[in-house]
C-alpha cells in the first residue's frame, strides 16, 4: 500500500506544497525568531509579501 501512496503523490495529481521559513523579529525583545508554515506553490509570492 506504500507504494501505491508514493506512486499517486508522484503523478503530479493535486497541488504541489513547499516549506518556507521566515525570519520574524520579536517587537518586546528583538530577537530573531523563525516561522515555519507548509503552504501552496501559487502563495509563496504572497507569504513573502507580508
Amino acid at each position: 500500500m506504500a507504494k501505491k501512496t508514493v506512486a499517486t503523490l508522484q503523478t503530479g495529481m493535486g497541488k504541489s506544497y513547499s516549506k518556507v521559513i521566515k525570519m520574524v523579529k520579536s517587537p518586546k525583545t528583538g530577537a530573531y525568531t523563525f516561522k515555519e508554515e507548509v503552504i501552496a506553490n501559487e502563495e509563496v509570492t504572497n507569504y513573502f509579501k507580508k
